[in-house]
């Protein structure tokens, strides 16, 4: 994992690492799923993408990083790239990022409750493979230790 062009390219920056935590993505997915049965799609959308943003944040925060600039939350899924994380997972939020977009700032519905229902089920899959991720980091750095 390099990310030396990010921080060149002023994408992150370096900062205090914290410890790993999907807390708050928990919550999100579970709010996600309320908006869903309310069939409120576009929200449930948009909080299932924030349980996604949060939990790759706190992935950024372990390694010491944190994305910055207007576009940081793209910024976010090209260091996750660098991690080689699951990248379908992460092309697939990225274009989710695209129609939050649309529906966040210009008022547009793109949600149906096919693509809800896909989203919220690939954002718990998101967080769910990061916490193995994480954990096969932490286990990695333990054996090294040894």
């Amino acid at each position: 994992m390099n990310f030396e062009k990010l921080l060149d390219e002023k994408k992150i920056e370096e900062i205090e690492k914290e410890e790993f935590s999907s807390e708050f993505a928990e919550k999100d997915l579970e709010t996600a799923k309320r908006n869903l049965i309310n069939k409120d799609f576009d929200w449930a959308v948009s909080i299932a993408y924030n349980a996604v943003l949060r939990v790759g944040r706190s992935v950024m925060t372990m390694f010491g990083y944190r994305a910055i600039g207007k576009e940081h939350h793209k910024n976010l899924f090209e260091f996750l790239r660098e991690t080689e994380f699951d990248l379908d997972l992460i092309d697939y939020f990225d274009n989710i990022r695209k129609q939050r977009n649309s529906f966040v700032y210009r008022d547009f519905e793109v949600a149906s409750k096919e693509s809800t229902e896909e989203t919220l089920k690939k954002a718990e899959e998101f967080v769910q493979k990061i916490r193995t991720f994480v954990q096969k980091i932490r286990t990695n750095k333990q054996e090294k230790s040894l």
